[in-house]
């Protein structure tokens, strides 16, 4: 196999064979190369350096024009490159901003091409133009003064709605509907004392567990599987709060707590009953989003017992679909009924229509058309006679 020559061995060949002393032929015997070979690498070194038949007029204007043509499509990808950062930056504003024409013009003043800032940014040139030209347009001149026409409307009695400030600005000669009174109310806030108040609305914070349960309120054994939730009704002296706990197995409340305020205090409450009574291992306590199974009070009563926490989605009712048909059954039965003077009434009510209706007379389909303490029974004599 042929080896290549080195570097160094063939530029002191080229550079022999130029001085033009001794012809290519002669060169060739000398340094032991063939006359093919030596003319070979002279036309390479004349395309390199640039001179020689290999590199013509002709040859060279192509090179050099590829070369600027390189460098504009360089250049335009800078400039594209750029405008996607300044666009990120200026969209990323606390408000962000409206409108992006005055972008496009920030940009011009940065040398970079107004059709190039607009094909990157999806904008229409001759749009831009024409709003360079009239930066205000006659419908935000108009909405301007029907602004303060609404604002001093509204100064002069803040009681006032939109309706009533359209009619009011329609009366000192502007020409508007109801519904550019009203998106112009709201745009500047402008809203009757007597309306209901706005900001005040308040979202579920995060949950503290994840859902364990995904819907799936059977389990194959006692004290597997508990859900929770709190539920109110109202009594002639005002709100009564049930908290309770439900063996998903048995169907049979385990624990619960009733007061007049709804407190985390009544989750825990109930939940330590239910620890007391059943002294579980490993079980999962389901519920909603609600603040009071949130609280710190309740996370840490969960710990304590060596319990699981788990909790559903916000809005989501079918996450706890079981607990809430406990519920129903409960406001069929017992509040619907009658109306209710005072919260011992309702208290006792509760508490009697749950330990000796509901535990031990209402026989369930859903348990082989027994009753959940029948069930108990069979499932875990020693559970039920401890509970």
């Amino acid at each position: 196999m042929v080896k290549a020559c080195p570097e160094e061995f063939r530029r002191d060949v080229i550079a022999v064979a130029r001085k033009g002393e001794t012809s290519v032929r002669q060169v060739a015997n000398d340094f032991g190369v063939s006359e093919s070979c030596l003319a070979r690498w002279l036309r390479l070194a004349d395309r390199d350096n640039g001179t020689g038949a290999a590199a013509s007029p002709s040859v060279r204007a192509v090179e050099q024009a590829e070369l600027r043509e390189a460098q504009k499509r360089i250049r335009l990808l800078e400039q594209e490159n750029e405008i996607l950062r300044r666009a990120a930056a200026y969209f990323a504003q606390s408000p962000a901003p409206k409108m992006t024409y005055p972008l496009v013009l920030e940009l011009a003043d940065d040398r970079i091409p107004v059709a190039v800032a607009c094909r990157v940014l999806g904008l229409s040139k001759q749009a831009f133009y024409r709003w360079r030209a009239s930066p205000v347009t006659e419908r935000d001149w108009a909405d301007a003064h029907l602004t303060n026409a609404a604002v001093d409307a509204h100064r002069d009695d803040p009681t006032f709605g939109y309706r009533f400030i359209a009619d009011d600005v329609a009366a000192a000669g502007h020409r508007v509907s109801e519904r550019r009174v009203w998106r112009l109310c709201s745009q500047q806030r402008l809203w009757s004392l007597h309306a209901k108040k706005r900001g005040l609305t308040r979202k579920a914070g995060p949950p503290v567990h994840d859902d364990r349960v995904r819907r799936a309120f059977t389990a194959p054994d006692l004290d597997r599987l508990w859900l929770t939730d709190i539920t109110e009704h109202p009594t002639g002296e005002g709100k009564l709060y049930l908290c309770a706990v439900k063996d998903a197995c048995s169907r049979r409340i385990v624990g619960y707590s009733i007061g007049d305020r709804m407190r985390s205090s009544l989750a825990v409450a109930a939940l330590q009953m239910a620890v007391q009574r059943r002294n579980p291992v490993g079980t999962v306590v389901h519920s909603d989003r609600g603040s009071q199974f949130r609280s710190k009070r309740f996370v840490r009563a969960i710990e304590d017992a060596g319990l699981l926490g788990s909790m559903g989605r916000v809005g989501a009712c079918a996450d706890n679909a079981a607990m809430e048909s406990f519920f129903a059954l409960l406001q069929k039965n017992i509040h619907n009924r009658k109306r209710w003077a005072t919260r011992d009434q309702l208290r006792l009510a509760i508490i009697t229509w749950i330990e000796a209706t509901y535990h031990r007379k209402r026989r369930q389909r859903g348990l082989g058309k027994l009753t959940p303490i029948e069930y108990e029974t069979i499932i875990n004599r020693q559970v039920a006679l401890a509970a």
